[in-house]
């Protein structure tokens, strides 16, 4: 065969979608194929999202945007109502659904805002690990507002089912703020408790600054361990834990005594945390304890003063996370020996480490500031 002819098979190129020869350059290699320009013009588009060209058979999307596969699961969702094609950044959620603005708007006129005290919807989990917290942060003194809780729902939940809001009779003049569970560190950088702290006091709510709000925390149970005995073995170390530093968390929680024995009394000091733990199970304190043990799923600390200063909440949060760690990788024995000044010298957290300068309860701290009188 001579070179001419060798070379004429070789430059012979044909459309790989509809089989035509393709004259001159009038083709397009496109992901590992050959293809004539006018099957690329009929055949394919380009995502309108990340700019990929892919074959019309793959268009994900509707009549008014065009997505490839990646970029519709990874950031676009669909109204649970009318099926629209939301960007998730545009998308509301209310009791574990997604809505468009408009369907939102129609579900939440439909829905209370403010749900009855023994209003327990399913819990939608967040955050990658094993440790959840559930927070219920009381505040007071501006009403129970549908429009005030709204605008605290609009804030929670603009991109997951965060919170949901209750009534609770403690309370004078205001509600109950109850988040679904979530891990430390969701709370810290993805929950926006901190705007919603800001709107709550620009509503004229208060609550460090009442005689009637507290922060109560959960934390699942099954954290500690798969086993009922393995779970109680570290809940009855968080009982002597509480017990046998019981002025520092008081200090801490910024409560009164007088309150404190109202809302959180404590079952009392025994030398043994299941000598504790057997004084728990058997007391009449019902969930007003300030470890309450009511709870199937959960331990809730109760401890703690309410507050719309950011930096408490946060330290609060962590303050029972280090609880929780050192009534796991303690033994009774090494619990019972572990004083404050050993527990606060493996701080590490920033608000945590401040907070308990600002209480006089850091033991590293040389110059000790005067408690905020807000918080």
């Amino acid at each position: 065969m001579s070179e001419e002819v060798k070379t004429e098979q070789e430059e012979t190129l044909y459309c790989e979608c509809c089989g035509c020869l393709i004259d001159d350059d009038d083709y397009t290699e496109w992901n590992g194929q050959i293809i004539c320009s006018d099957c690329l013009e009929n055949h394919t588009t380009t995502c309108e999202c990340c700019g990929e060209r892919i074959w019309d058979e793959d268009v994900y999307g509707d009549n008014d945007i065009t997505l490839c596969s990646h970029c519709y699961h990874n950031n676009y969702t669909r109204c649970s109502c009318c099926d629209a094609l939301l960007h998730e950044d545009d998308a509301y959620y209310l009791d574990g659904e997604t809505y468009c603005r408009d369907c939102y708007e129609d579900e939440r006129e439909e829905s209370n805002l403010i749900h009855e005290y023994g209003y327990k919807p399913n819990p939608i989990f967040y955050g990658e690990g094993n440790r959840y917290f559930g927070i219920e942060l009381e505040i007071d003194g501006a009403g129970r507002d549908d429009d005030f809780a709204e605008e605290l729902l609009d804030i929670a939940n603009a991109h997951a089912d965060l919170l949901y809001i209750k009534t609770d009779g403690s309370l004078d003049d205001g509600m109950e703020l109850v988040s679904h569970p979530c891990t430390m560190d969701y709370h810290i950088n993805e929950f926006p408790w901190e705007d919603i702290m800001h709107r709550a006091i620009h509503q004229g709510y208060r609550s460090h600054q009442t005689s009637t709000c507290g922060l109560h925390l959960h934390v699942n149970r099954n954290a500690f361990s798969d086993s009922q005995e393995g779970q109680d073995e570290v809940i009855s170390r968080i009982l002597y834990f509480v017990e046998h530093h019981w002025n520092e968390l008081l200090k801490f929680s910024r409560r009164s005594e007088y309150a404190m024995n109202r809302w959180a009394a404590r079952y009392g000091y025994e030398h043994t945390p299941k000598a504790i733990m057997d004084k728990a199970k058997k007391g009449g304190n019902g969930r007003y304890a300030a470890v309450n043990l009511c709870n199937y799923h959960t331990v809730e600390f109760r401890l703690f003063r309410g507050t719309l200063k950011y930096n408490t909440f946060i330290a609060t949060i962590q303050l029972v996370n280090r609880i929780c760690d050192a009534a796991m990788y303690n033994t009774d024995d090494s619990i019972a020996k572990l004083s404050w000044s050993d527990f606060v010298a493996d701080v590490t957290e920033p608000e945590l480490i401040q907070y308990l300068k600002e209480r006089q309860l850091y033991i590293n701290c040389l110059l000790y500031t005067s408690p905020s009188p807000r918080d």
